[in-house]
């Protein structure tokens, strides 16, 4: 058996010689050719061809290219490290397994592969775990890498939060610099604003430092070119170019999210671009970029940059004596994007619903409560519940505002005195509690009708909890109830604005709703009441 393959072996190699044999005879044949028959070489006149020159270029310089030259040399490249901490050696994995940078640890994203999550909204800035310096003791220095941009002529530098915030060590390295392996010039942190994701950092500098203009990001529209310019892959001072894809982007759910309404652009920007300026076609910034709409890492058409306009407030608190943003809260909450059933049940077109009430905070010392619907602050109508957060945000702790609400139909007003959001909030931590659920009983009519199984408040979670209204105990799959979501061992405290305390007044109030009318539950978590009220709505089948 051996020798046979062995044999076969022999007879594959020599095949290939023999190929490679023939190539090479035909590539010999070629070039005799091409010298002349049987070997001898000709003679070739050339003195007719005529030699190229390099023109002159006649091509004169675009709009583009003269908004590169302006902005480039207030672009910075930034690098950080990030040291070892005892504490975290437990934790460390492999560095390959890292690619996420806006993860907090590599367990994080483990998980979310385990689950078949699809890595959406990354944020982005060049990291490459292969070349992280070396530690004492075998333990490693993680380096990493953004972009920023120079707003005045004495060092000071808006980049974003997440390429600064774990850093241990800042290093800039200015479009002027030379081009070595020198990391750059040490920067310090001024401030920084995870709301916005936005920072400020400053280095010394003995002479001015050229600086960008910055623009007004509410005049940039969709369709509008616009250039994005940073150090994508570890690539400084790369130039790119697309349009306004939309505005006011949100790409982050509930509070981390109500801050942050992104210019969305399909200007290329890739991991290093954060932190870069993105710029329109009067050499003014009108965004950060910040973000990248990723399944690879790279681009694929869809970033995001936080608006000029927002970035001038951050920067502006960010530089004053406290160093920090302060906003304005009055101690609620809502629920963006309610259905259409809720406002048509409740009477409202434009306005708030509030969900809930912080217990001593400004709203509830103004008498504010759960289901009034604000309309207005200081007679300005209110949208949405993004029109009321920057309306409030906005406003200094300690100021008074007038608001205007729909309580049961009627118009009410109050004056409120504005809070800190950060003290109102931290002022209301969340009590979780067990759930609990009770045995079985007959059908009511919310089993027949909307696809759900009620049950009294057993008394310790009535108790516990303080609540009193139906527990929802099972809900049919493919019914009413599971396709507007209500969910299961959720508390229904009102029926289309109607109370309901125990599993009778529930009954009551469903037979009373017909096909073809809206009905709306008001549903608390028992584990956390003290987030409030969650609306669930449709137009029964």
């Amino acid at each position: 058996m051996n020798s046979f393959v062995e044999r076969l072996r022999t007879r594959r190699l020599a095949s290939i010689f023999v190929l490679l044999a023939t190539m090479s005879t035909g590539i010999l044949v070629g070039s005799v050719v091409a010298h002349g028959v049987k070997g001898q070489e000709t003679q070739t006149d050339s003195s007719d061809a005529t030699p190229l020159k390099v023109p002159k270029s006649s091509v004169a310089p675009n709009a583009f290219s003269q908004i590169a030259k302006q902005v480039g040399p207030t672009v910075v490249n930034i690098n950080t490290e990030t040291l070892p901490k005892e504490q975290q050696q437990g934790r460390r994995k492999s560095p390959k397994l890292r690619q996420s940078p806006n993860q907090d640890d590599e367990q994080d994203q483990e998980q979310d592969q385990d689950q078949g999550i699809p890595d959406f909204f990354k944020r982005f800035f060049g990291q490459n775990p292969d070349e992280d310096g070396g530690g004492l003791d075998g333990q490693q220095v993680r380096q990493s890498l953004g972009s920023g941009f120079i707003v005045d002529p004495k060092g000071y530098i808006i980049t974003n939060n997440h390429v600064v915030e774990k850093a241990d060590k800042i290093y800039v390295k200015l479009a002027s610099d030379p081009d070595t392996s020198d990391q750059g010039r040490p920067a310090r942190v001024i401030g920084t604003d995870p709301d916005t994701d936005i920072a400020v950092i400053k280095i010394d500098t003995k002479e001015p430092l050229p600086t960008v203009k910055m623009g007004n990001s509410d005049s940039s529209q969709v369709g509008d070119w616009v250039i994005a310019i940073g150090s994508p892959f570890s690539l400084s001072q790369t130039v790119t170019a697309g349009i306004v894809s939309a505005k006011n982007r949100t790409i982050e759910p509930g509070p981390k999210g109500q801050f942050q309404h992104f210019i969305q652009t399909d200007a290329a920007i890739n991991p290093g671009n954060s932190g870069g300026p993105l710029v329109n076609m009067n050499g003014e910034v009108v965004g950060v970029n910040t973000a990248i709409f990723t399944q690879s890492m790279g681009y694929q058409g869809i970033g995001f940059a936080m608006p000029s306009n927002t970035v001038i407030q951050v920067y502006n608190d960010l530089i004053s004596p406290t160093h920090k943003v302060t906003r304005g809260s009055i101690g609620i909450s809502f629920r963006p994007n309610l259905p259409a059933a809720v406002s048509r049940v409740y009477g409202f077109k434009n306005g708030v619903l509030v969900q809930s009430v912080t217990p001593g905070g400004p709203a509830d010392k103004g008498g504010v409560k759960v289901d009034d619907i604000i309309t207005s602050i200081d007679g300005r109508p209110i949208k949405d519940g993004d029109d009321l957060v920057n309306e409030v945000a906005s406003r200094k702790p300690g100021s008074s505002m007038r608001l205007g609400y729909l309580r049961s139909g009627k118009e009410m007003t109050t004056s409120i005195t504005v809070g800190d959001r950060t003290k109102v909030f931290a002022a209301n931590p969340q009590t979780a509690t067990e759930e609990e659920t009770t045995p079985g009983g007959a059908p009511g009519a919310g089993e027949g009708k909307i696809g759900i199984v009620a049950r009294d408040l057993p008394s310790g979670l009535a108790e516990k909890t303080h609540l009193s209204g139906a527990l929802i105990q099972t809900v049919r799959p493919g019914s009413f109830a599971f396709e507007i979501g209500l969910p299961e061992g959720g508390v229904v405290t009102h029926v289309n604005k109607q109370p309901v305390h125990n599993r009778q007044e529930f009954d009551a109030a469903v037979s009373k709703v017909k096909s073809g009318q809206d009905v709306v539950f008001e549903i608390v978590d028992p584990k956390s009441p003290q987030s409030g009220v969650n609306y669930f709505a449709g137009t029964l089948p």
